[in-house]
């Protein structure tokens, strides 16, 4: 679906201007403390979606749900909140919405009555033919609760006519194109998918001999389980007192993951498909470094994301790594600013200079990625006024030159940089002393590819190459200015 429009002031929507978090799922089965352990494993994926929090449990008789807007720990730490939350099976699910508003009847797990029982859908990732299902749905008859594509999985799921649950669920899943992580929970399984590209991640964990399904593996350190395995790409697992049981609904593809796992989106102590973010992250300002040296006296990242890369590319090049920028943590989205001058020192709520490194000296900004680049601008203005000499900019990935429709929240097209300006106007319009990507190859040679393979890519890259491994039916049809005629408040 077309990405959630941002902020009309373009200009200073320091929140637009970075590539959003998509969502984040768990699930676990069979354990006493299952609400609990939920609880513990959405706060360690909060990063991935800090809009909306839900959690659905079931006790042998009957489903229990809390969904709440905000972060997990301002609904869920509460011991009231957990004790109604009753029963040894559990799923839960972080939001940030990239299809949808942020209205209550949006917060997933998603939790439907079918005739076979209770059904309960937490979703990451974005169906690129969820429009298009939705009416067909509706001109079928079906009432839409919500305005996200999920729950277009709730109502295939019910349409089909197959005896079992699992087979209904398979049913449902092979109309879907795009990307998705499922974790469900019906009354005697927990049943996790993955899209047959891989695209989104999940994994399986093991604690006290109770399997758990999860976005990151930093979910299973948080509460001491054991990591089994990245559930492959095409994969279905269900999961039920007997054991595990693995189904491949899909024809066989080679696995696509998403690239922005590694440079964005997972938390840097996880480990996805096998790779330390944190080490793909130095190695990708190491690649940086040794392709797009910089004549500078001190390496500083923007924090939190460029932290990483650029210790690899301080290591890489000898340069020294300072904390040059100091981020405050207490601070969240920025507040509508009254006027343009007080807008104007928004970027100093979540960023400030440490003077005392900068005045004087030539300076190598590293930072994750480029969006918008209006952030970038107001950073290298504050570096100056800190008194760097030179300002030397260093991006830790490709240019950002298309939009992404899988469940990363991007700008439409025109408003990404990279898409609208050469590498000399992108420099021009931050105001550095010189700017450098890295390469795409640079991107897979830090992932331990030779290069990326044009005819068979590895990863799915779109955003940078315009390479998109999926169909994207809804694009080809008329998008409707608003998905629901029902205002609700929040």
């Amino acid at each position: 679906m077309t990405p959630r429009a941002h902020g009309t002031d373009d200009d200073f929507d320091l929140d637009g201007d970075t590539l959003r978090e998509e969502c984040g799922v768990f699930g676990i089965f069979g354990h006493p403390d299952a609400a609990a352990i939920t609880a513990l494993g959405l706060h360690a994926l909060q990063h991935r979606g800090q809009e909306a929090a839900g959690i659905v449990t079931y006790d042998g008789l009957r489903f229990h749900a809390e969904r709440k807007l905000g972060l997990v720990g301002d609904s869920f730490s509460e011991a009231a909140v957990i004790e109604r939350l009753a029963g040894a099976s559990a799923i839960g699910h972080v939001r940030y919405s990239t299809t949808g508003e942020t209205v209550m009847r949006n917060v997933q797990p998603l939790f439907a009555e079918l005739d076979a029982g209770g059904f309960a859908v937490a979703h990451n990732g974005n169906l690129t033919n969820g429009l298009s299902l939705r009416r067909e749905l509706i001109r079928a008859g079906a009432i839409c609760q919500s305005t996200t594509d999920t729950e277009v999985i709730l109502h295939l799921l019910a349409r089909s006519r197959k005896p079992r649950i699992v087979e209904r669920f398979l049913d449902a899943i092979r109309a879907l194109e795009g990307a998705f992580a499922l974790v469900c929970l019906s009354n005697k399984k927990l049943i996790g998918a993955r899209d047959p590209l891989g695209i989104r991640p999940l994994v399986i964990g093991e604690l006290d001999g109770r399997y758990i399904l999860a976005s990151e593996t930093c979910a299973l350190d948080i509460i001491g389980a054991r990591f089994v395995r990245d559930v492959e790409n095409g994969e279905v697992v269900v999961i039920t007192e007997e054991g595990i049981e693995s189904l491949r609904p899909f024809p066989d593809l080679p696995e696509r993951p998403c690239v922005f796992e590694y440079i964005y989106f997972a938390r840097p102590d996880s480990i996805v498909n096998g790779r330390s973010v944190y080490q793909m992250r130095k190695n990708f300002g190491a690649e940086l470094a040794t392709a797009s040296p910089a004549d500078a006296d001190v390496v500083v990242p923007v924090p939190d994301s460029g932290v990483p890369a650029a210790i690899g590319f301080a290591q890489a090049s000898g340069i020294p790594y300072e904390m040059g920028i100091i981020r405050n943590h207490y601070v969240g989205r920025t507040f509508i600013q009254p006027t343009q001058s007080v807008r104007e020192l928004g970027v100093r709520m979540k960023h400030s200079a440490n003077r005392g490194v900068i005045a004087g000296k030539r300076i190598v900004l590293v930072d994750d990625s480029l969006v918008r680049g209006t952030t970038s601008v107001k950073i290298v203005r504050m570096m100056r006024e800190a008194g760097a000499r030179e300002v030397h900019f260093r991006i830790a990935s490709p240019p950002i030159k298309h939009p992404d429709f899988y469940g990363i929240d991007t700008p439409e097209r025109e408003k990404l940089l990279a898409a609208t300006h050469d590498l000399e106007g992108m420099r021009a319009y931050i105001g550095a002393d010189s700017l450098a990507f890295l390469s795409i190859d640079g991107l897979y040679r830090a992932l331990g590819y030779e290069r990326r393979d044009p005819a068979r890519p590895q990863l799915t890259d779109h955003c940078f190459t315009g390479d998109y491994p999926t169909g994207l039916t809804d694009l080809a049809i008329e998008t409707p200015k608003r998905l629901s005629i029902l205002a609700e408040a929040d």
